[in-house]
């Protein structure tokens, strides 16, 4: 029978998190730890951002190539690279945001070794996802003519996408046909940084606490991964997917050809401007999970509130460039009179977004890093599904307002999101959320106390 020590040992938290409601007040934040908050985030945002924008350029440059080639090819480029985004991209980029959760709460724990784990955990699970969704690519062609797209479009996009698939001997494909050579780069380009990361992960001293080589340990609570995971993921496509229904009605408007070229710029250019908050997103995400899974609810407080006011302060710097460059931006897509004036007036409605976009993306890393995914999923459905999809078609078939009527839906989409996101975050408890992620980074495996 254990002795009295032994039980009180067994009962110990393994983590203490701080009750001190006084330390928990914004006021008692000193001066240092303001900066020294706001040098890691830069330093963690930084990096993301450039890589965040790097990634998001490769779909854009090879559909840019690709449109040297002819107009058709253009064409089913653009739509398979679409059709490949909202059918399995968005999953695979939504089911790994659960990793934000995961390993970024088991770093603050010092459970350094479940970062490899909950890696190779992933890996797993979206690699068995990746087989449905390669099948699907593989028939892209035959359900865009189901869906009723034109014969010819539909046929080049299945083409593509079959060729975004990875396959044996890519790069002999890739100098025989140029169209199709633009999707195997994308996947060369994947596979590349696939390997790159995989040598510095496997070599790099920085990785040695967290890696520690292949494990069954991987094999076990994939269930767990996945409960968090699927959420995660419609989080995720809830949104993705609004944008694209948005681009496909705008095909229904008079003069479609117009409005969906400029609100297809429309929706490039802000997600090029959002690329830069995203990396703030993204870094808050990391604060927030190691603060809560290290226990310490008062480093989560001020690293949300260190990453509210820089997304501010860019989001106002973003909103000033994009006003000044409006009359002249829509060049740089097009020479088409129409299409540039078209252009200048939807940028005052981008950075109108941009407003609440840039703290959305500091609150959706927020939810990532507590694990919030559920309630950003349910947020994401009424935000977009209930308000701002429906608003923006009355406002574009209705009240005839076209694509600035879409973009309008949008923008009340993302208010929406920003607004019920920052209420759960004003009235989150900080205590209740690093227990919260204690029991998460422990009930996984058994734990490692540094």
């Amino acid at each position: 029978m254990a002795s009295h020590s032994e039980k009180a040992e067994l009962q110990t938290p393994l983590i203490s998190i701080s009750q001190d409601k006084d330390a928990e007040s914004k006021a008692n934040f000193t001066r240092d730890e303001i900066l020294a908050e706001t040098k890691l985030q830069l330093f963690l945002a930084g990096p993301m951002m450039f890589v965040n924008l790097l990634l998001s350029l490769i779909q854009t440059i090879s559909v840019m190539f690709v449109g040297h080639v002819g107009e058709l090819a253009l064409s089913g480029a653009s739509m398979a690279t679409s059709f490949a985004s909202v059918t399995g991209f968005s999953l695979l980029v939504g089911m790994a945001c659960a990793l934000d959760t995961y390993c970024g709460q088991s770093y603050g724990a010092k459970q350094y070794h479940m970062l490899g784990i909950h890696m190779q955990r992933a890996m797993l699970v979206l690699l068995l996802v990746s087989i449905p969704l390669a099948c699907i690519w593989a028939t892209a062609g035959d359900i865009l003519q189901l869906l009723g797209q034109d014969p010819a479009i539909a046929a080049e996009a299945g083409a593509y996408a079959r060729y975004m698939i990875p396959s044996i001997f890519p790069f002999a494909l890739l100098q025989c046909q140029f169209s199709k050579g633009a999707a195997l780069a994308n996947g060369i380009s994947y596979w590349t940084n696939d390997l790159f990361l995989a040598l510095y992960i496997t070599l790099s001293p920085a990785c040695k606490h967290t890696w520690k080589g292949l494990s069954k340990e991987a094999l076990q609570n994939v269930s767990k991964f996945i409960w968090l995971a699927v959420p995660s993921a419609i989080m995720v496509c809830l949104e993705i997917w609004s944008y694209e229904i948005m681009v496909i009605v705008s095909g229904l408007l008079p003069n479609p050809t117009l409005e969906t070229s400029v609100l297809s710029i429309s929706l490039n250019t802000n997600g090029m401007i959002y690329m830069i908050p995203l990396g703030l997103g993204s870094a808050i995400s990391v604060r927030v999970a190691n603060e809560l899974g290290g226990g310490k609810p008062r480093g989560a407080r001020l690293a949300v509130f260190m990453a509210t006011f820089m997304v501010a302060l860019e989001s106002i710097v973003a909103v000033v460039v994009i006003i000044l460059g409006r009359k002249i931006w829509g060049y740089c897509f097009s020479s088409e009179a129409d299409v540039v004036s078209y252009v200048s007036d939807m940028m005052i409605l981008i950075a109108v977004v941009n407003l609440a976009d840039g703290v959305l993306s500091v609150l959706n890393g927020i939810a990532r890093g507590c694990g919030w995914q559920k309630i950003g999923a349910i947020v994401n459905l009424g935000s977009f599904y209930i308000i701002g999809i429906p608003l923006g078609v009355v406002l574009a078939f209705v009240l005839h307002l076209g694509g600035k009527g879409l973009w309008i839906g949008i923008i009340a989409a993302v208010f929406a999101q920003t607004f019920f996101l920052s209420i759960i975050t004003i009235r989150t408890n900080w205590e209740t959320e690093a227990r919260k992620a204690s029991a998460r980074v422990f009930d996984s495996t058994i734990p490692v106390v540094a």
